[in-house]
C-alpha cells in the first residue's frame, strides 16, 4: 500500500539484529494471513470474507492491522480484482472463475511492522493471466536478490524492470516500494524501474518492502475510484502485485514475510 514520488537522501535506516528479529515475528503473521486466504480463494466468495480471515488471524496471533484505518481504510487487506492494481476494499464483490486478485496486507508486532502482497488467480485462469502472475514473482525474486551490501535502489528497480521488459509486460507508473520498520511506510521509494549502481546503496540492517506491480497490455497509466482507494489500470488490461519485506543480512537477502 504505498502510491508516493518522494526520493531519500543519505542512508537508509538500519535495524538491530533484535529489531528484525521482531520484523520476522510481524511478517510470518502477514504470510499465516497469505496462507489462509489462499486456501479460500475460490468462485462464490466474497471479498469481505477474505477481509475476516486475516482479522481472524491477527486476532489469534495477538497483532494488529497496519492497514485496518490507515489513513481511513476500512480493512485488514486490499483485495484487487482484475483490473484492479492495488487499494481495492473488500465488500460484497463475489469472486468468479477466472478471476485474479491480489492480496496486500500487513502486521505489527510489539510496534514493528511487516508488509507483503500476493496474486492469485480464482479456479482456473487463463493461460495469459497465469504468465503475469508468474513474471511478476519472478520480478519480485530479482528485485529481492539484489538485497545484498553494496547494491544500489537503482540495482533493485533495474531487476524488475528487466523482467517485465523480457517479458512485455508494462510496470505500473506511481506505485513503489518503500522502507518499513516502526511505521509501515518509511523512505526510501523503493521504485520499480531504476539503474544499476545508482541510487542509495544498501547496507547490513536496511529493510525494504519491494512489490512489482505489472500490467498484461504492457500499459502503465492507471485511474483511481471515486472511493479514494481503488487504482485499476486505465485500459482496464489485467494486473499484478508481489511483494515482501525483506532485511538485507550478512548472509544476503532475508525474506522475513515468508512462513
Amino acid at each position: 500500500m504505498n502510491a508516493r514520488s518522494r526520493f531519500a537522501r543519505g542512508r537508509i535506516a538500519r535495524r538491530s539484529p533484535a529489531d528484525i528479529a521482531t520484523m520476522r515475528r510481524a511478517g510470518r503473521v502477514v504470510a499465516e494471513m497469505h496462507a489462509e486466504i489462499r486456501l479460500q480463494l475460490r468462485p462464490g466468495v466474497t471479498t469481505a470474507q477474505l477481509d475476516q480471515i486475516g482479522r481472524d488471524v491477527l486476532e489469534r496471533r495477538g497483532a494488529t492491522s497496519n492497514f485496518l484505518n490507515y489513513h481511513g481504510f476500512p480493512a485488514v487487506i486490499c483485495t484487487s480484482v482484475n483490473e484492479q492494481v492495488v487499494h481495492g476494499i473488500p465488500g460484497s464483490l463475489v469472486l468468479h472463475e477466472g478471476d485474479v486478485v491480489s492480496i496486500d496486507c500487513g502486521a505489527i508486532i510489539d510496534g514493528w511492522h511487516g508488509d507483503a502482497a500476493f496474486t492469485a488467480g480464482v479456479g482456473t485462469i487463463s493461460a495469459e493471466a497465469q504468465r503475469l502472475i508468474e513474471v511478476t514473482d519472478e520480478a519480485l525474486a530479482a528485485a529481492v536478490e539484489q538485497m545484498v551490501a553494496g547494491k544500489t535502489l537503482g540495482d533493485v528497480g533495474y531487476a524488475v524492470e528487466q523482467v517485465a521488459k523480457r517479458s512485455r509486460l508494462g510496470v505500473v507508473d506511481g506505485y513503489c516500494g518503500h522502507g518499513i520498520g516502526r511505521a509501515m511506510h518509511e523512505d526510501p521509494d523503493v521504485l520499480n524501474t531504476g539503474r544499476p549502481g545508482k541510487g542509495l546503496r544498501l547496507e547490513v540492517g536496511n529493510v525494504l518492502a519491494i512489490e512489482p506491480m505489472l500490467s498484461l497490455s504492457g500499459e502503465e497509466d492507471t485511474i483511481q475510484l471515486a472511493d479514494g482507494w481503488t487504482v485499476l489500470m486505465a485500459d482496464g488490461s489485467l494486473s499484478a502485485h508481489s511483494e515482501h519485506t525483506v532485511a538485507v543480512t550478512d548472509n544476503g537477502p532475508e525474506i522475513l514475510t515468508r512462513a
